[in-house]
């Protein structure tokens, strides 16, 4: 998938990732724009996991919705 999340997707992933990363605030929400990279940077910000540990839950995570 694309680095991008379409907006209108992006919009309804929203809820299910705040589900899953409690931690992200809607002013994280905001930097990250849809952006998947972005996405990743601010789970691993946040929960101080490995790089390319959180990238690969997060493309799961995503790839499963």
């Amino acid at each position: 998938m694309n680095t991008d999340i379409a907006e209108g997707k992006w919009k309804q992933m929203k809820g299910t990732i705040q589900a899953k990363w409690g931690e992200i605030t809607d002013d994280d929400f905001a930097r990250i724009e849809g952006n998947r990279d972005r996405l990743v940077g601010i789970v691993q910000e946040k929960y101080g996991k490995d790089k390319d540990r959180v990238r690969k839950e997060v493309n799961d995570y995503l790839d499963s919705l």
